[in-house]
């Protein structure tokens, strides 16, 4: 059990730093989602159901499709 919670997160780690690294928005968002998932799972890991499906739905599901839908509108130029 220990070593997968390493495991996990070193790849929490490192999906945080590819988020800030990368300079296209659309590569950032999805490791973003895979944050949120890999947090999902530690969660899980912890025995905290409530507190993972809090961040899988919010996490990983609304906040990936608020930015993208950010992004899309920001580069056709929509104002609405």
């Amino acid at each position: 059990m220990a070593i997968l919670e390493i495991i996990l997160l070193i790849f929490l780690v490192f999906s945080a730093v590819m988020a800030v690294r990368f300079d296209e928005e659309l590569i950032s968002i999805i490791f973003l989602s895979i944050f949120s998932l890999i947090l999902t799972a530690l969660y899980l890991l912890h025995k905290a159901a409530d507190v993972a499906l809090a961040e899988a739905v919010i996490g990983a599901g609304l906040n990936t499709a608020i930015f993208m839908s950010a992004i899309s509108q920001i580069r056709h130029g929509d104002s609405d």
